[in-house]
């Protein structure tokens, strides 16, 4: 009979956790609860490059938000979702595996980032969506802003970069 009556409680506390938080969300404005949907973190703005460095299908090397956070950035040829620049096409992303932090790798004739650890695979043209392999998150993309001069900045990261506790830079 204890027994009972624990699961009871527990199912009590369940549903009214389940009743606050639906109440906390309708409360919240959309871009705040848009924002606590992702880890995405404000970092300074860091230039990376200008327009005029790009070639279509060819990865530049990068780091950010830090030297101690390789990256890419790739002009694909074509406007994607999340792209920036006149023609929408230009995303960066970690090269650093979700998974176990393995170096990436970039395969131009599909547009992907691809880790010679466990085989995930990762589609640049879909905001880094994971297509394959043992990854259990997408691949950190670096939120990108143009200037009217053609230069690139990276202003934030919206998943957790492999290693860190959290997307918080280290002083």
């Amino acid at each position: 009979m204890k027994c009972n009556r624990m699961v009871d409680v527990g199912r009590r506390q369940f549903l009214r956790g389940g009743l606050v938080g639906a109440a906390a969300a309708t409360v919240l404005p959309a871009s705040q609860a848009k924002a606590q949907g992702l880890a995405r973190v404000d970092y300074p703005s860091n230039r990376l490059a200008n327009v005029a460095d790009l070639v279509v299908n060819e990865p530049m090397d990068i780091a950010y938000p830090d030297a101690d956070s390789p990256g890419v950035l790739l002009k694909l040829g074509q406007a994607v979702e999340g792209g920036a620049g006149p023609e929408g096409d230009i995303v960066a992303y970690s090269v650093l595996c979700p998974h176990k932090g393995w170096m990436l790798s970039y395969n131009a004739a599909d547009k992907t980032l691809n880790c010679p650890g466990h085989y995930s695979r990762f589609d640049c043209e879909s905001g880094g969506q994971q297509t394959w392999g043992h990854a259990t998150q997408n691949l950190p993309q670096f939120e990108l802003r143009v200037d009217g001069d053609g230069d690139i900045f990276a202003e934030g990261v919206d998943e957790l970069i492999y290693g860190r506790l959290s997307n918080v830079l280290q002083s």
